[in-house]
């Protein structure tokens, strides 16, 4: 039983080998038609016609084994079961798109031949956009038959031959349908023109008594529109003498009004010379005062030059002290950081000299753990050597005792319990000795594991030394580094209250500034080299401790103190140290911490 699902009209690009493309009219049918094929039940058949041209077919009969090399060949991601219905929506889109000029969706039959008649066609559903044309759907149609055709025109005909038969049913319905309808109109008109007649004798008494009442109602109203006309008049009259009399009151009323307003505007005048005589001393008054606003707003200009220059040289004695108190605040966080991390690596080391202890301890307890274990086990290989000897000598024994056997049964069976007694020793051993073996292994594998352990840890104390030492150059460093920023300071307070005189050398030393003592004072950085910082302190002889050579690159996210130091000073001047033993001054050198 074949299942129609679409039977529509449609715009098609046609286009062959020879010829343009032209648009015309096809008509597109898919049916489902029972299969030949027992394993699958139906097939899908898609077929063009067209309605002006009888002989234009193509059939195209797609099994579920054909849908597959399809769905393979072009990528299709449907069943065969959901893809009827996929098609019909790409058609009815087509059909939505085929009335607007630039449609979206297109139909295109093209054919390698040059003409329509034998060689097959492959229909096209093209998605058009700006980018390019993209094909959804490519079937291959082959040209109808001679028995297609005839088969295809033999369907037509017997569906043109059934329509036909239902016209002319529908015709004679129709007629008999009319035929009765006439009767009953012929009959309802004859019915209705009774009624009319009847209709028109009543209209004309009724017309005739009606115009007799409307005459006669004219008339009354004539009379009546009399009486209200002279009633009318008398009214008029009496409103013109009323409105003269209002019209009289009125004008006396204004006259009396003209004459107050003159007297006012007679005082008004009065009063408008006496204001402009006010009006010229008040200008007079105005000039003396805009003459001292003047004045006033020049001394306020000078004062607001004056208000200026001292803002400015507050603000810039404001930002010296804000710099100079992030720089003492930074350098406090300094010192706190490498407080914490001195504790921190103090605490370290002590785990890790204690972890060290505890390692030794059990390394000891393991080594005579296993001293223990390797003496057993000579011990363990001693008395399996006996064993083996003693099984020698059973089975030699066993040998004599199996040729005596029928003499001795009594001496047999007490042997048979003396052997079953030692070969269960001898297993018994054999299973101690694994187990000894077993644990000797196991003794071994944590051994290693100590082992193992011993050499982290002391890999771990090594880097923890290295970690100290350096940590020991940091701090040695940044004592030196904060002893020069006091004696900065010291050098900053006593330049800011004390000037030396102006004849004094370059190398002398005024009375009032502060000497300091060539014994306390630490070597600056400049006379200490990479090669010494990188060496390891020498404590006895106090000697400063060195830096690693890591801690001389430059970093990025360093605080730049060194260049702050020079600018602390208001002058911009920071007064060098003196050396009272004649020495020479130290001069800082730039730091991998503190880039200057």
């Amino acid at each position: 039983m074949t299942e129609l699902l679409f039977n529509k009209r449609l715009q098609v690009l046609v286009k062959n080998r020879d010829t343009d493309e032209r648009r015309s009219v096809i008509r597109i049918s898919i049916e489902l038609q029972p299969s030949s094929n027992p394993v699958h039940r139906k097939d899908l058949v898609v077929r063009l016609t067209d309605d002006t041209e009888l002989y234009f077919l193509y059939n195209l009969v797609i099994s579920e084994e054909d849908f597959q090399s399809l769905k393979v060949q072009q990528g299709l991601l449907v069943d065969f079961t959901s893809f009827p219905q996929k098609f019909i929506d790409l058609l009815e889109q087509c059909i939505s798109e085929q009335d607007k000029e630039s449609p979206r969706f297109l139909l295109k039959l093209t054919s390698a031949s040059s003409a329509f008649d034998h060689s097959p066609s492959n229909l096209n559903i093209v998605e058009t956009n700006a980018f390019k044309h993209l094909t959804h759907l490519s079937l291959k149609l082959l040209p109808g038959s001679d028995t297609d055709i005839k088969k295809y025109l033999a369907t037509c005909l017997s569906t043109v031959k059934e329509e036909k038969q239902q016209l002319e049913q529908k015709l004679r319905e129709t007629e008999e349908d009319l035929t009765r309808r006439l009767n009953y109109a012929q009959q309802t008109l004859s019915e209705k023109s009774r009624e009319l007649d009847k209709l028109r004798s009543e209209w004309t008494s009724q017309t005739t008594s009606l115009s007799s009442s409307h005459m006669q109602d004219l008339t009354a109203e004539r009379e009546k529109a009399l009486e209200t006309q002279a009633r009318l008049q008398q009214q008029n009259g009496q409103l013109r003498q009323e409105l003269e009399s209002s019209h009289h009151r009125s004008t006396q009323q204004l006259q009396t009004k003209v004459s107050e307003l003159e007297t006012a505007n007679r005082e008004l005048i009065d009063k408008k010379y006496k204001s402009d005589s006010t009006i010229r001393d008040l200008k007079a008054k105005l000039a003396s005062l805009e003459e001292e606003c003047q004045r006033s707003k020049q001394q306020v200009l000078s004062l607001r030059r004056e208000n200026s220059t001292l803002d400015t040289e507050c603000h810039e004695k404001e930002r010296l002290v804000n710099q100079l108190q992030m720089r003492v605040a930074v350098l406090e966080q300094e010192i706190k950081d490498k407080d914490q991390l001195v504790l921190r690596t103090k605490e370290v080391l002590e785990a890790t000299q204690q972890q060290k202890n505890s390692v030794e301890g059990n390394v000891e307890s393991k080594q005579v753990q296993i001293s223990k274990l390797e003496v057993t086990v000579k011990s363990l290989s001693e008395e399996l050597i006996k064993a083996n000897g003693i099984i020698k000598k059973l089975q030699g024994d066993l040998k004599a005792l199996v040729g005596k056997i029928k003499v001795k049964n009594t001496v047999t069976v007490s042997q048979e319990k003396i052997l079953q007694e030692t070969t269960e020793k001898l297993q018994q051993e054999q299973r101690e000795l694994q187990d000894a073996q077993q644990q000797l292994r196991q003794k071994e594998e944590e051994v290693t594991k100590l082992k193992e352990q011993l050499d982290a840890t002391v890999q771990k104390l090594d880097e923890s030394r290295e970690v100290l030492k350096t940590n020991e150059n940091v701090i040695t460093w940044l004592n030196k580094q904060l002893n020069e920023n006091q004696l900065s300071r010291k050098q900053e307070t006593l330049g800011m209250f004390e000037t030396p005189a102006a004849g004094l050398r370059t190398g002398s030393v005024p009375h009032n500034m502060v000497q300091f003592n060539p014994m306390r004072a630490k070597p600056s950085a400049a006379d200490v080299s990479p090669t010494a910082l990188s060496q390891p302190s020498n404590k006895e002889n106090g000697e400063p401790v060195g830096l690693d050579s890591k801690y001389f690159e430059r970093r990025d996210d360093s605080i730049p103190l060194r260049g702050l130091l020079p600018n602390m000073h208001l002058n911009g001047e920071v007064p060098k140290p003196v050396n009272t033993a004649g020495a020479k001054p130290t001069t800082s050198a730039a730091s991998a911490y503190f880039p200057g």
